[in-house]
């Protein structure tokens, strides 16, 4: 199974559009989404990055996948901010988290790392000036883009594994194997950077 949020190969419109342009475009949505408090207009930015992935010609079939790993999320803060803050405040959260998750996860499917690591790169240029380094800068953005992606796959394999178990409701099935396998993926990571030299200097 491909993981979430995994660059989802396509010629639409959100395809070719700059990486940065996009970046800033969802910035802009989460921080409309957080300032907001009226449930029609979150429902509005909600609609908005949802219409998205038909818009960027993503298939069926991940979307249905975004949909079950954010939907398990979702639900379960709706829940907690039911009971910690009544049906209006969970109902402003849980549209909140829907247009923050969707629009990022859209980002990720319809921009490649490397754009997003030479975005970031450009864009921070004259930072070279008072002694940082832009490359690493991109490099660590473009890292943690790819992260939440591969994390959101592992824990969606997990689930559906222990499911295979009729061990679905069992915190521990989850837990345990996806911090292994989290772990295993950190530690692949690290290996990949110290290979081409990154941390020696």
């Amino acid at each position: 199974m491909t993981p979430l949020g995994l660059y989802e190969p396509g010629a639409s419109p959100l395809h070719r559009a700059g990486a940065g342009w996009k970046l800033l475009g969802i910035l802009a949505l989460a921080i409309a989404a957080f300032v907001l408090r009226d449930p029609l207009w979150l429902g509005v930015l909600a609609a908005v990055a949802v219409l998205g992935y038909p818009i960027a010609r993503i298939p069926l079939r991940r979307c249905l996948q975004s949909a079950r790993t954010f939907g398990v999320l979702v639900v379960v803060v709706f829940v907690l901010q039911w009971l910690l803050l009544g049906l209006d405040g969970a109902i402003v959260v849980g549209l909140r988290l829907v247009t923050a998750l969707a629009a990022a996860n859209l980002y990720t499917l319809t921009t490649r790392i490397v754009d997003v690591i030479g975005s970031v790169e450009r864009g921070l240029g004259p930072l070279h000036r008072i002694g940082l380094r832009p490359e690493r800068l991109g490099l660590l953005v473009g890292l943690t883009v790819q992260a939440v992606g591969t994390l959101a796959g592992i824990a969606g394999e997990v689930r559906e594994a222990a499911k295979a178990r009729d061990a679905g409701r069992s915190a521990t099935a989850f837990a345990v194997p996806f911090l292994v396998r989290t772990l295993r993926h950190a530690d692949e990571l690290g290996e990949a950077l110290a290979a081409r030299g990154e941390g020696e200097r």
